[in-house]
C-alpha cells in the first residue's frame, strides 16, 4: 500500500528565506533516495535538496523564485509500504518508530550532558575535486589566526582546464595552514587544520518521543554536507542520480593575466547567466570578493555605454571612450537596422578570432566575359539575367576540388580540420537594411542557368527581408563582389566558421604583354582572405592562381 510522504526543507544553516532557482522533477517521476529534488540560492551559495525517501511525486510545493526556509513544505512523494529512508531518523520520522540510536545518541537514558565543548583540531582535506590529479594552488584566501564560518571559501585550485574554490566545512580558527602558492594537490591532501569548538549533545529523556499522526506523514529531507552544498552544481543533474557527493562547481580560469577573480559560487553562477566575464569586474566585499551587486553595477555601466564595457574575446580590448558628439555640432541620431546588430556582432567575433591574411590576384576574363555575354539571348528566354556570379560560382568550385583545405573548418576543440563533400557557396546580397549572405547549395550539381536562376530567387528575397534562418546556413565558402559598384582590391573579413572568403572588385581593361606585344585584357581583381590557423600563405597563392586558370579557361572544368 503507498503512503504519501510530505517532503520538508532540511536544516541549512543560518539561510532564511532562500530562492528556488531551479525545479528538477515533476509529478509522475520517480525516485530515489538522494535524487536531487530542487536547487536553493541564497546570496553565498547554491545547494541541491536531496530526496530522502524513494517513491512517485504526486506534487509540487514550490515554483521557481519561491523563497523557503527549514520546515517549508517541498513537494509530496508516494511511497511504497515498507521503504526505507537513507537517513534513520527520516525512517523513524516516516515510520512512526522509535528513532534509531546513531553516535550523537550513544549516552544511556537521562545521562545529562553538559552543554559546553572542548576546543578540538580538525584537519581540512581536499575533497571530491573529480578526475583532477596534482591541481596547482593558485591563491590562499585565510592565515593562521583567521576566524572561518562554514562555506568560507580556504583556497583557490586551478587545473588546466577550471579553477575551482575550496569551502571550509567546519567552523572555527585558523591554526595552521599545510599547503602554500605553487603547490600541487589531489582528493584527500591535507589544505590546513582548524581549531573546532566540539558542542556536546542536549540531555537525553528516558523514553522516545511521541509522533503526531502530522509528523508521521512529514519527511524532513536530509540537510547537504557542509563540503557540498555550496558547490554543487545543478548543471547536467536528473531525478534518478544516486550521486551524494557532488565536487565544487567549476569555472573557466581568467584570461585576464596576473588577476584571479574571487567570487562565490553562487556568484559565479550568476555571471555566467549574465554573460560576464568576472575577471573584468571590481570585487567591492572583503578581499576584492565580487558580490551580485557589482556584478549588476558592472551590466549597468555595460547597457550604458552600449556594449562596450564587456570586452571581446581573451585580448581585453579597451572600451571605446563615449563622445556627446553634439557638443561639436549639429546631429541626428539613427538606430542600426536588426541586420547590421545582428551582422555586427558576427564579423566582431570573426574579426577577433580569426587571424586573417589576405591574398590578391587578377584573373583575365575576356573569353569568359564574351562567352557570358553570347549566352544573354539564351537565358533572356528563360526570363533568366545572365550575370558574372554563376560562372564565378562554378570557378571557385573547381577550385576548391583541387584545394580541399578551402572547403573545410576548424573543430570546435581546433584539433581537427573537418574536410566537407559538399559545396554550398554564400553568396554576399546587400540590401537597404544591411549585408546578408545567402546560401546556394549543392553547386557542383546544378548548371549556369540553374544558378542564375536561383541567384534571381534568392536576391529577390534577402532584398524583401523574407529570408529564413536556414537560407543563411550551411555554407562552405563565400563570395563578396563589389564588381557592379567599383574599387580595385579590398579585404574582406571571413565567415567564420568557414576558413576563406573571395573578394571580387571591379573588372578593369588593361594591355597585357603576351610575349610579343601588349594586348588590351579584360583583368579581374581577386581578394582571397583565409585563416592561417589552417591555411598558409603558399596555398593561398596556389588557390588563387588555379582560380585565375580556371576563369580565364572555363573549359578547364570538364577535365
Amino acid at each position: 500500500m503507498a503512503i504519501e510522504k510530505r517532503v520538508l526543507v532540511p536544516d541549512i544553516g543560518d539561510f532564511e528565506g532562500v530562492e528556488v532557482i531551479e525545479i528538477l522533477v515533476t509529478p509522475g517521476d520517480r525516485i530515489e533516495v538522494e535524487s536531487s529534488l530542487v536547487t536553493l540560492e541564497s546570496d553565498k551559495a547554491s545547494m541541491e535538496i536531496p530526496s530522502p525517501v524513494a517513491g512517485e511525486v504526486q506534487s509540487v510545493s514550490v515554483k521557481v523564485g519561491d523563497r523557503v526556509s527549514e520546515g517549508s513544505l517541498l513537494l509530496t512523494v508516494s511511497v511504497d509500504d515498507g521503504a526505507q529512508a537513507e537517513d534513520p531518523q527520516a525512517v523513524s520520522a516516516v515510520a512512526g518508530a522509535e528513532p534509531v540510536p546513531t553516535a550523537d545518541d550513544s549516552p544511556p537514558d537521562n545521562t545529562e550532558i553538559p552543554q559546553g565543548g572542548a576546543l578540538v583540531a580538525k584537519e581540512v582535506m581536499v575533497p571530491d575535486i573529480g578526475d583532477f590529479e596534482g591541481v596547482e594552488v593558485i591563491e590562499i584566501l585565510v592565515a593562521a589566526g583567521d576566524r572561518v564560518d562554514v562555506d568560507t571559501s580556504l583556497v583557490t585550485l586551478e587545473s588546466d582546464k577550471a579553477s575551482m574554490e575550496i569551502p571550509s566545512p567546519y567552523a572555527g580558527e585558523v591554526k595552521s595552514l599545510a599547503v602554500k602558492i605553487g603547490d600541487r594537490v589531489s582528493e584527500g591532501n591535507l589544505l590546513l587544520t582548524l581549531e573546532v569548538q566540539e558542542l556536546a549533545s542536549p540531555a537525553k529523556s528516558g523514553g522516545p518521543p511521541e509522533v503526531s499522526a502530522e509528523e508521521a506523514e512529514s519527511v524532513q529531507a536530509p540537510a547537504p554536507s557542509p563540503i557540498e552544498a555550496p558547490h554543487s552544481s545543478s548543471a547536467g543533474r536528473h531525478a534518478g542520480d544516486k550521486e551524494s557527493r557532488r565536487p565544487p562547481v567549476l569555472t573557466r580560469p581568467s584570461d585576464a593575466p596576473g588577476r584571479k577573480p574571487h567570487a562565490s559560487p553562487a556568484v559565479r553562477r550568476f555571471a555566467r547567466e549574465l554573460g560576464v566575464p568576472l575577471e573584468q569586474v571590481t570585487g567591492s566585499g572583503p578581499k576584492q570578493r565580487i558580490t551580485k551587486d557589482d556584478i549588476h553595477g558592472f551590466v549597468k555601466q555595460a547597457l550604458r555605454e552600449g556594449g562596450s564595457a564587456v570586452a571581446a574575446g581573451p585580448l581585453q580590448l579597451p572600451a571605446v571612450p563615449v563622445v556627446d558628439y553634439a557638443r561639436f555640432g549639429e546631429v541626428e541620431e539613427r538606430p542600426l537596422s536588426r541586420i547590421k546588430k545582428l551582422s555586427g556582432a558576427h564579423l566582431t567575433a570573426c574579426w577577433l578570432n580569426v587571424p586573417h591574411v589576405t591574398q590578391f590576384e587578377e584573373a583575365d576574363i575576356t573569353s569568359l566575359e564574351a562567352f557570358r555575354k553570347a549566352q544573354q539571348p539564351a537565358a533572356a528566354k528563360q526570363d533568366i539575367r545572365l550575370t558574372f556570379m554563376p560562372f564565378l560560382m562554378k570557378a571557385c568550385v573547381g577550385a576548391l576540388r583541387g584545394f580541399p583545405d578551402f572547403n573545410s573548418s576548424l573543430s570546435a576543440d581546433q584539433g581537427h580540420l573537418i574536410l566537407k563533400k559538399y559545396f554550398h557557396i554564400g553568396v554576399a546580397v546587400d540590401t537597404p537594411n544591411g549585408l546578408v549572405v545567402p546560401v546556394i547549395r549543392d553547386v557542383d550539381k546544378k548548371g549556369i542557368f540553374d544558378l542564375a536562376g536561383e541567384l534571381m530567387q534568392v536576391s529577390e528575397k534577402a532584398r524583401g527581408g523574407k529570408l529564413l534562418p536556414g537560407d543563411m546556413q550551411g555554407g562552405c565558402f563565400s563570395i563578396s563582389s563589389l564588381g557592379g559598384i567599383g574599387g580595385t582590391a579590398f579585404t574582406p573579413i571571413v565567415n567564420a566558421p568557414e576558413v576563406a572568403i573571395l573578394g571580387v572588385s571591379k573588372s578593369v581593361l588593361k594591355p597585357v604583354w603576351d610575349g610579343t606585344q601588349f594586348q588590351p585584357r579584360l583583368m579581374l581583381p581577386l581578394s582571397l582572405s583565409y585563416d592561417h590557423r589552417v591555411i598558409d600563405g603558399a596555398q593561398a597563392a596556389r588557390f588563387t592562381s588555379a582560380l585565375a586558370g580556371i576563369l580565364a579557361d572555363i573549359r578547364r572544368l570538364l577535365l
